[in-house]
């Protein structure tokens, strides 16, 4: 099947590849139920090497910067309690952590998680981290103009691939919130 986005060989519905993804976002999959069938989110096979975004639109597509989005770990803290939250954004905007996000989570201070912590609470990797397959109980922050994109690159729990997401279906993951300018 050919790509709706980018210049990818082949796009594969993701009910049909599952070995190719982590075993919580495999499981999303499999559990699915939006609105958007599971079989319209694609996965395309891609090199790890060119995973960071300004390498990977020269190979795949300049088309794709205006059309990717980044989803990253967020820590929101407020007394002893820490909240662990995903953001959801336009790879050409930056989170707005200290703002947005921050007065969301009601918190009293707001930073990117760790590494070691986003990697050991999602079960991704580190620059392959997806909205899809966080766990349950997260707050999923999802900036408005992610989900008026018709198609919306982001990745696959791993660095090696990408999904190709509708936009609407953000808003139908678990935890799903969308925000005016939660990127910036």
């Amino acid at each position: 099947m050919r790509a709706p986005i980018g210049e990818f060989d082949t796009a594969t519905p993701v009910p049909d590849c599952l070995d190719e993804l982590t075993a919580p976002v495999a499981d999303a999959v499999r559990h699915w139920g939006g609105s958007v069938p599971a079989s319209q989110i694609l996965y395309v096979d891609t090199d790890p090497e060119w995973a960071d975004t300004a390498v990977f639109v020269e190979h795949y597509g300049r088309d794709l910067l205006e059309k990717s989005a980044n989803c990253v770990v967020v820590a929101g803290k407020r007394g002893g309690d820490t909240t662990l939250a995903a953001c959801v954004v336009l790879s050409t905007t930056r989170v707005d952590v200290n703002g947005v996000v921050r007065r969301h989570l009601g918190a009293r201070k707001a930073s990117f998680a760790a590494m070691d912590t986003a990697v050991g609470e999602t079960g991704m990797e580190y620059g392959g981290i997806t909205p899809i397959g966080l766990p349950a109980a997260w707050p999923v922050l999802v900036d408005s103009a992610v989900v008026d994109l018709p198609w919306v690159l982001v990745g696959s729990g791993r660095r090696r691939g990408k999904l190709l997401v509708p936009g609407k279906a953000f808003t139908e993951l678990p935890g799903a919130v969308v925000l005016d300018g939660l990127g910036v």
